[in-house]
């Protein structure tokens, strides 16, 4: 199991560093010199871009379900009874709902969600946002560790008379 431990982590790492980063270039690089283009040349571009850029977001949202409930299975038989684990996990999958959503909207077709790509520099800022919260927690919950279970208190055998 080892092994499969090891698969699933850089897998959940690995797709983080590509679909975040390819964000962050997307609103800090790519945006801004398009910007430039006139506009049929930066309406082609951006076409082209989207569409390859979508394959990169459904796959990498079906490898951080996966990779992620594997993950969440594994460890959770060590976190049996602690509160704070379960609570920032929680949250952790809440936020990725999120980036889930707001990435697929950013490069899809349907035109109910067409407002939030006109939006697109805003809508990647909370994207963003969103996913350095997660990589937050995530690393707190890494370096957290296991808590120790609490010490159980001495039994006294007799009773305290006064």
């Amino acid at each position: 199991m080892e092994i499969l431990d090891t698969v699933s982590r850089i897998v959940h790492v690995g797709t983080a560093i590509v679909l975040v980063g390819g964000s962050v270039f997307t609103l800090m690089v790519l945006m801004p010199a398009a910007k430039k283009l006139p506009d049929e040349p930066h309406r082609q571009l951006a076409e082209a871009i989207t569409g390859r850029w979508r394959r990169f977001v459904h796959l990498g949202v079906l490898l951080f379900i996966v990779s992620g409930v594997y993950n969440y299975v594994r460890a959770i038989a060590s976190h049996q009874g602690d509160a704070l684990y379960h609570a920032l996990l929680g949250m952790k999958m809440l936020l990725a709902l999120g980036v889930f959503f707001l990435a697929a909207a950013l490069v899809g077709r349907s035109a109910r969600l067409e407002p939030i790509r006109r939006a697109r520099c805003t809508w990647l800022k909370v994207l963003i946002a969103l996913a350095a919260l997660i990589v937050a927690i995530s690393g707190y919950v890494k370096v957290r560790g296991i808590p120790s279970p609490p010490p159980v208190a001495a039994q006294d055998g007799g009773s305290a008379r006064g």
